[in-house]
């Protein structure tokens, strides 16, 4: 059996099952919004650059998610299959992350002003950027260990849009149970720990927030975080439903379509819910 066995060194991508209209369509559809996406984040990341007012520990971290949702929407809908495990991953852990720092950001500024520059300086906001990187890295670098120790025997087809790590598990001939502890393991650490990190520093905010006696205050505040809760919001929405939520057959195409919000609009919905908030700020002064 050893002797005849043929290994799968090669992968079908199922995606969705269109008529050839409705995929030209599509494709000039997500085209446009990749396009957009690359366009509104490198703007973002251009203004933070040239800009000095905006060089600040916010704008900072904001230009590191510019930088995170260019690469995101451009690890999915180009054709990169070779390296797309790997960096899907490792760019949303680092996204997580980064959303835990900005979180911790509007903490400090709202709660703690007079130390704000002193806590956020440029050196902790530089050792919390790498740190977000590195854990991003580190841990998809895992997984994809993990995967390329595995053999693959039985069908080529991965019922996806890209090679999403669940999928192509399911293909694997293997013992993949170390591979399923990895990934509950990476989800506590990549998603429930920084969600419940969240949700602890904005009830402190609120908190904060409540205490202070103008009602203009009280609304300049929350508006600083509404832009941030929102994106939370969106990201951590659709990866709880993605990877926590138990799997089931009716199910596969509902998370072809959350996986592409979660790679495209995502990226593309992100400036937009900044610039906005950016708009209303500017017009208050």
């Amino acid at each position: 059996m050893g002797s005849n066995q043929s290994w799968v060194t090669e992968f079908i991508l199922v995606g969705f099952q269109l008529s050839a209209e409705m995929e030209v369509l599509l494709f000039w559809i997500f085209s446009l919004f990749y396009i957009f996406s690359l366009l509104a984040n490198g703007m973002i990341l251009g203004l933070i650059c040239l800009d000095p007012s905006l060089h600040n520990p916010m704008y900072f971290f904001l230009s590191h998610l510019a930088i995170i949702d260019m690469s995101y929407a451009s690890n999915n809908v180009p054709k990169m299959l070779a390296n797309l495990t790997f960096l899907y991953w490792c760019f949303a852990i680092t996204e997580c992350l980064i959303l835990v720092v900005m979180s911790y950001d509007r903490f400090v500024a709202i709660c703690h002003p007079l130390h704000y520059t002193v806590i956020m300086n440029w050196r902790v906001c530089t050792v919390l950027a790498v740190t977000s990187w590195s854990c991003g890295f580190i841990l998809a670098l895992v997984h994809a260990i993990l995967l390329l120790r595995l053999p693959f025997c039985g069908p080529r087809e991965v019922n996806h849009l890209f090679c999403e790590i669940l999928s192509v598990l399911k293909l694997a001939c293997g013992d993949t149970w170390i591979n399923q502890v990895v990934i509950l393991a990476v989800c506590m650490f990549g998603l429930v720990g920084p969600l419940s990190l969240m949700l602890v520093s904005y009830m402190r905010i609120f908190w904060a927030v409540l205490k202070i006696q103008s009602k203009e205050g009280r609304r300049k505040a929350f508006s600083t975080c509404f832009s941030h809760l929102c994106v939370v919001g969106l990201f951590f929405g659709i990866a709880m439903v993605v990877y926590m939520v138990p799997e089931s057959n009716q199910q596969e195409e509902q998370e072809k379509i959350l996986s592409l919000f979660h790679s495209l609009f995502n990226p593309m919905l992100n400036p937009l819910i900044y610039t906005a908030e950016e708009e209303v700020h500017m017009k208050e002064r």
